[in-house]
């Protein structure tokens, strides 16, 4: 039997598309799995004017296809709806009184959280009403949980956190990046640290390289106003891709609280070198998906929407350096593309070559430890062996683990597991202001350097795995591309 997880939680956005799809089920599988019970609250709030009927109807839909009817009406009477305009302090006193109506309702005492599915403009105005117009509970924990971006630079992602922080100590400051949810990301910390043998082998003296790869299939589609402005740079890079590399790259964490995690995660992005205009052109690749052989692929200049002398990066490859002891000489290299061979989200660790050779025969090839996030979930790792044959040639061997279909059933989705530890009070796997600033200041340096035009931009055909540049990069350090879209 689970704890009970006490708590109101006011859903800002509620009437909206995230919420629909994503928050409500989330939510309602907390609820089936016994961490919600009696004692908790969901106040829905948005523009649209509703009511609580009409509230608890739209959850319903989102929630009802193959459940059972009575355990959902049950969950339902937990909703209540009060319309808003969040950038008014005087309606935010119709939303106090429902929250207040609410918790007394169902036995909250305290315990709110606040869930910004809004446009992120509207993340620090809301913070800052929450406090001044009364919102906070005076027992128990008040959180707020925000989307991504986090600002679209450092200086406005600085501008966001004073203004998130003017109302809510850091602690208090769930940022969600629902990459950090999914089951094989979190799969990284044990792999490392739970097996002597690899947590032993995890630095310079054993590893070669590390690879981190997010490739999409998918052209700009309908997001050509959004993407045209961000590119894969922001899309991909600066929020998934860094927090995946933070796991990578950290240090053993002195225990494994929230707290603890963060400091070593921070430890190695104050290590991260942020590179110049040289260091740039020297480390990364910009490209932009030209046609392609399938029909409907022309080239991203050519999509609906998008300048035709657009420069905005569909594909990023670069190399990044941790600056210390355990990780120097190692190069850390990531990619992420649209209109790419495969979609796939992996990461590869290199291991060096062994030296055993016997009698002439060839050597051993490197070690490669996989894994595979997303779509198609698995562990793998290739070793050295003997070839059957009357030699001494050596072969590759792959020992494998991949989630059964009753293991995959039973995983937590992303958003379900980000708000069951917010409910927890477990921010191992959010993104801290810390991460969030490293990571701007890195792009940043990027964003200036392609924004001036000072790199060049390599066309790719569609349905590749991107510009022979990216292989180039990797090929003057002696090496290559682990996934080549296979």
């Amino acid at each position: 039997m689970v704890a009970e997880l006490k708590t109101l939680i006011t859903f800002f956005g509620a009437t909206g598309d995230l919420a629909k799809r994503l928050l409500y089920p989330s939510v309602f599988n907390l609820y089936k799995k016994g961490y919600l019970q009696e004692h908790f609250a969901i106040v829905g709030t948005a523009r649209q004017d509703i009511t609580d009927a009409e509230y608890q109807d739209m959850v319903r839909q989102s929630v009802s296809e193959g459940q059972d009817k009575e355990q959902v009406e049950a969950f339902l009477a937990h909703f209540s709806y009060e319309a808003s305009d969040v950038t008014d302090a005087a309606g935010y006193a119709s939303l106090k009184e429902e929250i207040e109506k609410a918790s007394a309702k169902f036995g909250v005492k305290g315990n709110r959280i606040f869930y910004m599915s809004v446009a992120p403009r509207f993340f620090g105005t809301i913070a800052q009403f929450l406090k001044s117009e009364g919102l906070l509970a005076d027992e128990g924990y008040n959180r707020i949980m925000i989307e991504k971006p986090f600002g679209t630079s450092y200086k406005t992602a600085e501008e966001l956190q004073n203004q998130l922080t003017s109302a809510f100590s850091e602690d208090q400051v769930y940022r969600i990046d629902h990459f950090l949810g999914k089951e094989m990301v979190m799969n990284i910390a044990p792999l490392r640290f739970g097996n002597p043998m690899l947590n032993s082998a995890w630095n310079k003296d054993y590893i070669k390289n590390v690879q981190v790869t997010l490739a999409e299939t998918l052209g700009v589609e309908e997001r050509a106003g959004y993407y045209d402005q961000a590119g894969a740079l922001l899309d991909m890079i600066q929020n998934h891709t860094m927090q995946i590399i933070g796991w990578l790259a950290m240090e053993e964490p002195k225990d494994f609280s929230d707290v603890a995690i963060r400091e070593a995660k921070n430890q190695a992005f104050s290590s991260l070198e942020i590179y110049d205009e040289a260091g740039v052109n020297r480390y990364f690749v910009r490209g932009q998906y030209g046609a392609g052989k399938q029909e409907g692929h022309v080239a991203y200049t050519n999509e609906p929407d998008v300048p035709k002398d657009s420069k905005t990066n569909t594909y990023i490859a670069g190399e990044l350096h941790f600056n210390t002891p355990r990780w120097e000489g190692v190069p850390f290299y990531i990619r992420s593309g649209k209109r790419m061979t495969k979609k796939t989200t992996r990461i590869d660790v290199v291991f060096k070559a062994g030296a055993f050779k016997f009698g002439g025969q060839q050597e051993p090839q490197e070690t490669v430890l996989t894994i595979v996030v997303s779509p198609d979930e698995k562990i793998t790792m290739s070793l050295n062996a003997k070839e059957v044959a009357d030699n001494f040639s050596t072969q590759t061997v792959n020992l494998g683990w991949a989630p059964t279909a009753e293991q995959k059933a039973e995983t937590p989705a992303p958003y379900e597991r980000m708000i069951h530890d917010c409910l927890d009070g477990n921010a191992s796997n959010f993104a801290d202001w810390h991460g969030v600033a490293t990571a701007w200041k890195f792009t940043d340096a990027l964003s200036d350097v392609y924004a001036a035009d000072k790199a060049p931009l390599e066309i790719y055909e569609s349905d590749t795995m991107g510009p022979e540049a990216a292989d180039k990069l990797l090929a003057q350090n002696g090496d290559a591309w682990v996934y080549r879209g296979e």
